[in-house]
């Protein structure tokens, strides 16, 4: 047997601007925040020899800190945790390719990714892969997109990515079998492509290729123990700051493979290490800044409302939709659940928490549909493999009500203003643009169709505004869940 050394990954997925420590109901302990578990990382680092610390994707997106510096606050702060190596998730493009490639000059961390590409070019968007130098041992770090992120860049005909899992497999690949060599001696995959997925591509990979450990991000999950696939050991961290994955591995020089790890979700909570009161220095000159600018009343609710799920109507999807319904004045409007980033408001409503829970700004347009195409849709979007956590779910104006069959796996009935959908009449309906980019994948309808009575108009180049100003103008509004959307 050769060399063995003790090597210590911790890792990070889906942070989420997730920077600041909360007290959870009924517990006397803060939880999570960037500060401590800063703390903790110091500790791991200080404690042990070979210390790396991985972020598999999604650090910005998710609160007002990071979406009033458009992900450079996130950045920043970031530099200061030093983690070793980054991939990209679904929502680093959240503000645009453009941004996202200023974003990645303002991190000191190297950012990899090996399936996304400028076709035209034939070259990868970021850097395949990192080898990083440590204790003597040569370990080599490459990550793999969600097909998600094509959905974002739709917009962007100049780039894409090899998406599926076969494709994904394929470029991972292409990665080992040129960088990889006799001096390797470990091999990890920072993916965001959820767990279920992982465990998929692991399959597929060659054990030529040496992959040793995938490190997941996107599904939020939470483990009790790594998986293990095709002698391919997977973990993922669920989400945020209140947790962070541990892995403490035996890696042979010799045939350059973990002869033995122990693994561990480590929940970040009071007292398990020194807050870095720097770190929350820090943090706090953007905190500080977006609270004075942000903390004003926006209006009252007549009682606090939900967001539980984005796969059920809720009371607070309703709010929004109707606001929208009431700008558009249309028969239809169709407002992603995965819009909604928060699962409460009010009934006092701050500036900051609206903008915290609704931070997708997009424009609206309003079409003009068959009624053919109206059941269409709605039997695409509430179908049951649609509503498994990664599905594209919407939220509804109080002019709609849908049944769905789930028995039958078919639409049971679709009225608006509570008369039955006629196939043959014309409705209107009114989208945001990110779902217009994807409507043939989310909606089950192709733009042509969309456009095809020519009779389109764009409502408003800002959602956010028009529901802000709805919030302003009705006070003491309400909300309630009233069978919009309803499954038998």
């Amino acid at each position: 047997m050769g060399k063995i050394k003790k090597f210590t990954i911790l890792h990070s997925n889906d942070m989420h601007g997730d920077f600041l420590a909360e007290l959870r109901s009924g517990e006397t302990k803060m939880i999570g925040g960037l500060a401590l578990l800063s703390g903790y990382i110091n500790k791991v680092r200080a404690e042990e020899e070979n210390v790396l610390y991985v972020i598999a994707g999604d650090m910005v997106q998710g609160s007002l800190i990071d979406a009033e510096y458009k992900g450079v606050s996130t950045m920043e702060i970031m530099n200061y945790l030093a983690p070793d190596v980054v991939a990209l998730g679904n929502h680093e493009f959240d503000y645009g390719l453009p941004h996202l490639l200023f974003l990645e000059k303002v991190a000191t961390f190297p950012i990899v990714n090996a399936n996304l590409y400028i076709h035209k070019y034939n070259k990868r968007l970021m850097h395949p892969y990192v080898v990083l130098k440590k204790a003597g041992f040569d370990i080599l770090f490459t990550g793999i997109i969600t097909e998600k992120v094509v959905d974002a860049l739709k917009k962007d005909p100049l780039v894409g990515s090899f998406i599926s899992l076969e494709e994904a497999s394929h470029e991972v690949g292409v990665i080992t079998n040129a960088y990889k060599n006799d001096d390797i001696d470990l091999t990890i995959l920072l993916t965001h492509i959820g767990f279920e997925s992982d465990l998929e591509l692991a399959a597929m990979l060659d054990p030529e290729w040496g992959v040793d450990i995938i490190i997941g991000g996107h599904s939020h999950t939470i483990l009790d123990k790594p998986a293990k696939v095709n002698n391919i050991l997977i973990a993922q961290a669920g989400v945020g700051t209140d947790q962070i994955g541990r892995f403490d591995i035996l890696v042979d020089d010799d045939t350059n493979s973990v002869v033995d790890y122990k693994w561990q979700l480590i929940p970040i909570v009071e007292g398990i290490a020194e807050p870095d009161s720097h770190l929350q220095e820090f943090i706090n000159t953007f905190k500080d800044e977006v609270d004075s600018k942000y903390n004003a009343i926006l209006c009252k609710l007549s009682t606090e409302l939900t967001h539980p799920r984005r796969e059920i109507e809720t009371s607070l999807g309703n709010l929004f939709a109707d606001a929208l319904r009431e700008a558009a004045e249309c028969d239809v409007v169709l407002l992603g659940s995965g819009s909604i980033r928060g699962e409460k408001l009010g009934p006092v409503v701050t500036l900051k928490d609206y903008r915290s829970i609704f931070p997708y700004d997009d424009y609206l347009t309003r079409y003009h549909v068959t009624g053919s195409h109206l059941k269409k849709i709605f039997a695409h979007i509430m179908r049951p493999e649609n509503r498994n956590g990664e599905g594209e779910c919407y939220q509804v104006n109080k002019q709609v009500c849908a049944i769905y069959d789930d028995r039958k796996k078919a639409l049971a009935s679709l009225a608006v203003d509570g008369e039955p959908v006629d196939e043959s009449k014309c409705y209107t309906v009114s989208l945001v643009g990110y779902h217009i980019a994807n409507c043939d994948s989310y909606l089950n309808i192709s733009l042509e169709e969309l456009a095809s009575s020519g009779k389109s108009k764009i409502i408003t180049t800002s959602v956010t505004e028009v529901v802000e100003e709805y919030l302003l103008n009705h006070q003491n509004a309400s909300s309630k869940v009233e069978g919009r959307l309803v499954y038998i």
